[in-house]
C-alpha cells in the first residue's frame, strides 16, 4: 500500500498567474495575506501577484520579512501579522522560502504546538488557513509538497516537518517568473531539483507513481538545466526546468528523500550555504557511496537524465552517473565548502554534531545504503575538498 498527496488544483504554464484570482474563487475565499521576501518587493516582482489581485478587486496584504533559510522566529512574527487581519488563505510567493514560511505559519496558527514538536517522525495534518503556493524559482518543488524545513534557532537545527497539513490547497507554476533569475541560483535551484527526483527515485519509500514523476523530471532537468544556465532567457528550457521542478517535488513529497538532503540541512544551519547549493556540493560524493546499492535504479536515472546511454548496461551507467553529476557541478561552478569559505577547523569541529541532525531527520534511513554516523562524518569530511 501507499498514498498519494498533491495539491488539489495545479496551474501549470507561461502567464498562468493572471489565473490567481480566480483559483481563489473556486476554493472559496476572497482575503489573502502574501508571504514573501524583500527582494520580491523592493525589485517590484510582488506586482506580478498583486496585480491581477486588485484588477479582480480582491484586497490583500503583505508580509515581506522572510528569510533565506526561514527561522521559528521569522514564522511567529508571520503568525502575528496573520492574526492582526481578517485572511482567509495565505500566498506563498517566491523561492523555496517563503513557500515554507506560509506553510509554517499556516501551521503554527492553530495554537496547538510550537514548531519544534511537529518536526519528523511528528506529521502535522492540519492547518489554520489553506496556502496558495507560487514558486519564482525552479528548484524546491514547495509548491507541490508536503514538507517545509524551518531553522530552529536556539539548537541551531533545520527542522524538517512533514504532514498534510504542508501541503498546499492550490498551486500556479508560471515559468515566466524565472527568466530573470540569476545563473547562481538558477544552478543551485535546478541542482536542488534534480537532486529531489534521484533521491525519490532511489528511495527506499519509493512507489510506482513517485518513479513515473521522478523518471519525468530527471528527463526535463537533465536535458535542460545547463541551458537555463547558460542562456538565462530561454523560455523553452525555463518551462521544463519549471515543470521538472514541480514533478521533483510530487516525487519526493510521496517517496521521500534521503542521504543528501539529511546531511545538507545541517550544512545550511551551521554555515548558512543555500539549500540548493549544499545539496549540490554533497550530490557526486553522496551517489558514488550509494551505488552499489541500488545499481539498476541509478543506472536507470543515468540514463534517463542523459548521463548515460539507452544501451549503457548497468554497471557503466552507474559510473557515468557519478562521474557526470561531479562533471555537472564543474559546468555549474559549484565550489566545494572549502572553496565556498567554510573555515577547516570549524567545519571539523562541527562534524560530530552535524552527523547527529542528519541522522535524527530520518532522511538518511530512506537510503539506498544507510549509514552510520562515522560515515556521514568521513562523507562530510571527503566533501570539503572536492565534490568528487
Amino acid at each position: 500500500m501507499f498514498q498519494i498527496l498533491a495539491p488539489r488544483l495545479s496551474l501549470i504554464g507561461g502567464g498562468c498567474i493572471a489565473e490567481l484570482p480566480a483559483v481563489l474563487r473556486r476554493l472559496g475565499l476572497a482575503h489573502p495575506l502574501v508571504v514573501t521576501d524583500p527582494f520580491m518587493v523592493s525589485s517590484g516582482m510582488v506586482r506580478r501577484c498583486l496585480d491581477p489581485l486588485a484588477a479582480a478587486s480582491v484586497a490583500a496584504d503583505v508580509f515581506s520579512d522572510t528569510v533565506s533559510d526561514p527561522t521559528d522566529t521569522v514564522v511567529a512574527a508571520g503568525v502575528a501579522r496573520l492574526r492582526a487581519g481578517d485572511y482567509d488563505c495565505l500566498i506563498g510567493f517566491g523561492g523555496g522560502s517563503p513557500i515554507d514560511t506560509a506553510k509554517a505559519m499556516a501551521l503554527l496558527a492553530l495554537g496547538e504546538a510550537p514548531l519544534r514538536a511537529m518536526k519528523v517522525p511528528a506529521s502535522p495534518d492540519r492547518a489554520a488557513l489553506p496556502v496558495v503556493a507560487i514558486p519564482t524559482t525552479a528548484g524546491t518543488g514547495s509548491e507541490a509538497t508536503r514538507a517545509t524545513v524551518i531553522t530552529d534557532t536556539a539548537h541551531d537545527e533545520k527542522m524538517l516537518i512533514m504532514g498534510l497539513g504542508c501541503m498546499p490547497a492550490a498551486a500556479i507554476v508560471d515559468y515566466e517568473l524565472t527568466l530573470s533569475l540569476p545563473p547562481r541560483i538558477t544552478a543551485d535551484t535546478g541542482v536542488d531539483s534534480f537532486t529531489h527526483a534521484l533521491e525519490a527515485y532511489v528511495s527506499r519509500r519509493a512507489n510506482p507513481v513517485s518513479d513515473g514523476w521522478a523518471l519525468s523530471a530527471m528527463a526535463l532537468i537533465g536535458a535542460n538545466l545547463r541551458t537555463a544556465y547558460r542562456e538565462p532567457g530561454n523560455a523553452a528550457a525555463r518551462e521544463a526546468m519549471m515543470l521538472g521542478a514541480m514533478l521533483g517535488g510530487l516525487a519526493f513529497s510521496n517517496a521521500s528523500v534521503a542521504l543528501v538532503h539529511g546531511m545538507s540541512r545541517p550544512i545550511g544551519a551551521h554555515f548558512h550555504v543555500p539549500h540548493g547549493l549544499s545539496n549540490a556540493m554533497l550530490l557526486p560524493a553522496v551517489t558514488r557511496f550509494s551505488l552499489a546499492h541500488a545499481p539498476a535504479r541509478y543506472a536507470q536515472a543515468a540514463r534517463q537524465s542523459g548521463f548515460a546511454a539507452a544501451t549503457d548496461d548497468d554497471e557503466t551507467a552507474c559510473a557515468r552517473l557519478a562521474d557526470g553529476l561531479a562533471g555537472l557541478n564543474a559546468d555549474l561552478a559549484v565550489p566545494s565548502p572549502r572553496a565556498y569559505g567554510i573555515d577547516a577547523a570549524a567545519w571539523e569541529a562541527k562534524l560530530p554534531l552535524m552527523a547527529g541532525q542528519a541522522l535524527a531527520s530520518g532522511s538518511p534511513g530512506n537510503n539506498p545504503r544507510v549509514p552510520d554516523a562515522a560515515e556521514i562524518v568521513a562523507l562530510y569530511r571527503a566533501v570539503y575538498a572536492a565534490n568528487a
